[in-house]
């Protein structure tokens, strides 16, 4: 069987998030986000400290982006910081 073209594969956006609790670690991270992105498809990538603060990265689906950065802002300590559709992209935007 051949495979999907790449135009045919569903597609992904991955989400930057600068968290200001220094002290959370990844699994209390990933709960905060379960109980807030509740229906949304997603998945914690990269969560890691650069400097003095924690940073994250998320994927979604690209028709739940836009809905899922609005939950994560309004989620007190968390705030988006950059989008793409690319992980390498946004890797090199957080550590800018």
């Amino acid at each position: 069987m051949a495979k999907l073209s790449k135009a045919k594969r569903g597609k992904n956006r991955w989400i930057g998030i600068t968290v200001s609790n220094p002290s959370i670690i990844r699994s209390e991270m990933s709960n905060l986000l379960e109980s807030g992105l509740q229906g949304i498809s997603w998945k914690l990538f990269d969560f890691y400290e650069h400097g003095n603060q924690k940073l994250a990265i998320i994927r979604t689906k690209l028709e739940d982006a836009s809905k899922a950065r609005k939950i994560i802002n309004s989620i007190e300590g968390l705030s988006t910081t950059t989008t793409s559709g690319k992980i390498r992209l946004v890797r090199e935007r957080l550590t800018r």
